[in-house]
């Protein structure tokens, strides 16, 4: 069973794609707003009717009924508003994280978690607080967007598919996210190799400033995206897939960090992170990700203590 925390755009969003691809036959939304993931998913089990899928959606203002999941995805939180940088959401967003953490804690302490709430990378580091649960099974959800809208913008220049385009981008998911497309390929040969160097800064901007563009143009943040990365997360943890992806884990020493959460190169399958992938840096690129990691916790000086113990 799949439960969603979080039935606003991303959460809903997620939901159908969940639905569409049939990931599970029973996937739960839950939102402390009555009435709101119960209408969801009864528009949700028409659309699984008129597609044929055998897809069971469950609206509930219940936490209990979390209870059992295998996989839960946090969406909750307040999203990113026209001029607003991810950053600033920090306080905010705390406080529903860690009473999320605890309900999760109660009803679904076998579950791997992923969550997609702003600043991504102070709030998983809240939830891993609260959970206490392994590594492996508390995953934030960045690195499959930021990578992916990079390849989006380069392929924009170079001619191939997106799809072509093994992306690198590392750090922090905010202003300070460190994208790199000298260690990004296509067939073996680095993507910038193929961008000017006009090309190659405008690639690196477009990447950072996505999110922003996205809310600026229709005044709310990004949901098809997220909810399309996680589709491709949870597949790969569902079906075991062993894939090759980014997100934000726990950094135990790798790329020389320690106990901080970083967008990296990850193997995710059914026990969830099954490996931390390491990119071998230059010194110039690792005084960039170590600038990147440094805005994180800097971020993390935001949130009071008490959300991270």
């Amino acid at each position: 069973m799949i439960s969603i925390i979080g039935s606003g755009r991303v959460g809903a969003t997620t939901a159908a794609l969940f639905m569409v691809s049939e990931l599970d036959s029973n996937i739960n939304l839950v939102d402390i707003v009555e009435g709101l993931p119960q209408g969801e998913a009864l528009d949700l089990n028409h659309t699984a009717a008129i597609l044929g899928k055998d897809v069971k959606i469950r609206g509930s203002n219940n936490y209990e009924d979390i209870k059992g999941s295998d996989i839960v995805v946090i969406t909750a939180g307040l999203p990113r508003k026209p001029g607003m940088t991810r950053e600033e959401l920090a306080v905010k967003n705390a406080d529903i994280v860690s009473q999320t953490a605890e309900k999760v804690k109660t009803y679904a302490p076998n579950a791997i978690v992923i969550i997609t709430t702003n600043p991504l990378d102070v709030m998983v580091t809240v939830l891993y607080n609260k959970l206490k649960f392994p590594r492996n099974r508390v995953i934030g959800f960045s690195g499959v967007l930021d990578s992916r809208r990079m390849a989006y913008y380069a392929s924009q220049y170079i001619g191939v598919s997106p799809a072509a385009i093994t992306p690198l981008v590392l750090g922090q998911h905010g202003e300070n996210m460190y994208p790199v497309p000298e260690l990004s390929f296509v067939y073996g040969k680095s993507l910038k190799t193929y961008l000017t160097e006009e090309q190659y800064t405008k690639v690196v901007k477009d990447t950072i400033s996505a999110g922003a563009d996205i809310t600026n143009l229709r005044k709310f943040s990004s949901n098809w995206g997220p909810a399309s990365g996680l589709t491709v997360m949870v597949n790969a943890i569902v079906n075991d897939r062993k894939t090759a992806l980014e997100a934000s884990v726990l950094l135990e020493g790798e790329y020389g960090v320690n106990g901080v959460f970083a967008e990296v190169p990850v193997i995710l399958g059914k026990n969830g992170i099954e490996k931390v992938v390491e990119v071998n840096l230059s010194p110039e690129q690792k005084e960039k990700f170590v600038k990147s990691i440094d805005a994180i916790k800097n971020n993390l000086k935001q949130v009071p203590e008490s959300y991270l113990k």
